[in-house]
């Protein structure tokens, strides 16, 4: 909106609300508190942006998570004071880590209410800080819309960032508001001289290529990097962890650095050079007795292409051209569809593979039980993959809600560990308000899995104490119930094929759906 169509006389809440739909920003996930009213005023008023409201604060961030790793822009999100905001840290963390973009709007006392030390009041900034790249708090209402817009600068800088702007409620609803231009658009660091000429040099059977960020967010480039590691002997990999993947039938697969440690160390052990595109030295999620936190040989020889504020697959292309290499997909196979019989891993790896449609989002916190789906899918119909990032669970669910939000014509499939799906179970309520499209898939082992895996790697010999804090079963989650009682249907599969016929007919129906895999 241009400052001759905005009203004569704002109040502050209005002009950011005016100003970032101005930016772009059309999507508000919200949970706000009596210091955020004047905020949920000006949405209803202005009607510029859609408002998906979640019932706690985890669930809005990672909404927003979802939401941006496939809209490629920030959603704008609404919390409430401190606790609130301490709510909402977990899935801001995973935001951060991914690099996607998210602008939170924090409400906190007037500030003439600060002295008094009302029940909520906290340190805002400090509970901003650990989990946000970027933190101001609004000082006037006459500035406070150029604040929003340096808030959505910074989100949308190379790399992108997780921003906060910390809102004292009398900002909000005084008059005086006045629209902010759009911030710049984001520019990349160039490509360092001699950089290409330097990766080419060191490409051959002992390197190593490890590429995230954009270039897997683009199909072509990672043909082109299949292209490069075929012409030079070079071996091609993916991060444990990424924001988003482009894959499936027709584009070049790449495996991932195993998350085991001991996995990992032996799949990189025979590299002496390495070379990173929008990327970092791969570590290992933990310290463990015995081992390395760096995963790449002792004495490897790291050049980084370009980093996370570069354009990776310009310098991708860069790189095949001064080789002359051609781009390369090789189809990978669908596993055979699995045939009735118990779900295991490899078996339910087996049915999604044969179950995703084409376009479909699929979202990733199967934790242990979806150890071999990422395998088993290199093959499947093109789809789009956004996973855990930073170790926080409960990311699953509500990244679901947000990337359906910002895909509504493609249908979702949740692969969620039944452990971490009760962190933002909530979710599911959001996503039948809104009337996603998400299939959600819950690996129903009854126990955190993962941390058995864990306390074996660091030298434990558990006993009934310790193993009864990891278990599930007293009493048993009944995840179809719990999906009925938010408004979701849903159905509980002990048979694999059958869960692969439920699972084809729950995406091809509008709407959300729970299915409990129990394993």
């Amino acid at each position: 909106m241009s400052p001759k169509d905005a009203p004569t006389q704002m109040n502050g809440a209005e002009s950011v609300v005016r100003s970032l739909h101005g930016a772009g920003v059309d999507v508000c996930f919200a949970n706000p508190g009596t210091s955020e009213m004047q905020f949920v005023d000006a949405l209803d008023r202005t009607g510029l942006m859609r408002c998906v409201l979640g019932l706690f604060e985890g669930v809005t961030t990672g909404a927003a998570d979802g939401y941006a790793r496939m809209a490629r822009k920030p959603a704008v999100t609404l919390l409430h004071l401190a606790p609130g905001l301490a709510n909402a840290g977990a899935n801001m963390h995973n935001a951060r880590k991914a690099r996607a973009p998210m602008v939170n709007l924090v409400g906190d006392h007037a500030i003439r209410h600060r002295g008094y030390d009302a029940p909520l009041t906290a340190d805002v900034e400090g509970a901003a800080a650990p989990f946000s790249d970027w933190v101001r708090t609004a000082q006037d209402a006459g500035s406070f819309a150029a604040d929003a817009m340096d808030a959505l600068g910074a989100a949308m800088s190379r790399p992108n960032k997780v921003a906060t702007l910390i809102a004292p409620a009398d900002i909000g609803w005084d008059p005086g508001g006045r629209l902010a231009a759009p911030p710049p658009a984001p520019v990349y660091a160039p490509l360092e001289e001699g950089a290409v000429a330097r990766a080419a040099g060191m490409l051959g059977p002992d390197c190593v290529i490890l590429a995230s960020g954009t270039v897997l967010e683009t199909p072509e480039a990672v043909a082109q990097l299949q292209g490069i590691a075929a012409a030079t002997g070079a071996t091609l990999r993916a991060p444990t962890s990424n924001r988003r993947f482009d894959r499936g039938a027709g584009r070049a697969p790449i495996q991932r650095v195993p998350y085991p440690i001991n996995m990992a160390l032996e799949a990189l052990a025979p590299f002496r050079r390495a070379i990173l595109i929008e990327a970092v030295p791969p570590v290992a999620f933990f310290a463990y007795p015995g081992r390395p936190s760096l995963l790449l040989p002792e004495g490897c020889e790291v050049h980084t292409l370009t980093g996370r504020d570069g354009d990776g697959p310009a310098a991708v292309a860069a790189l095949a051209d001064r080789l002359g290499a051609a781009p390369l997909v090789q189809d990978t196979p669908l596993p055979p569809a699995p045939q009735a019989g118990p779900i295991t891993a490899p078996a339910i790896a087996a049915a999604i593979a044969n179950a995703l449609p084409e376009g479909a989002i699929v979202v990733d916190e199967s934790i242990s039980g979806g150890r071999d789906i990422w395998g088993a899918t290199l093959g499947a119909a093109p789809h789009s993959w956004i996973g855990l990032t930073g170790g926080a669970i409960g990311d699953g669910i509500p990244m679901a809600l947000g990337a359906s939000v910002a895909c509504p014509d493609r249908p979702v499939v949740a692969l969620q560990a039944d452990g971490s799906a009760m962190y933002t179970i909530q979710g599911l309520w959001s996503q039948a308000r809104e009337g996603c499209n998400v299939t959600t898939v819950v690996f129903a082992n009854r126990t955190y899995e993962i941390l058995k895996t864990e306390l074996a790697a660091v030298g434990a010999n558990p006993g009934p104490s310790a193993l009864n804090m990891l278990d599930l079963d007293r009493p048993g989650l009944d995840f179809v119930s719990l999906a009925r009682g938010m408004g979701v249907p849903g159905q509980r599969v002990e048979d694999v094929a059958e869960l692969m016929r439920v699972l084809r007919a729950a995406v091809a129906e509008p709407g959300p759906y729970v299915i409990e895999a129990a394993m």
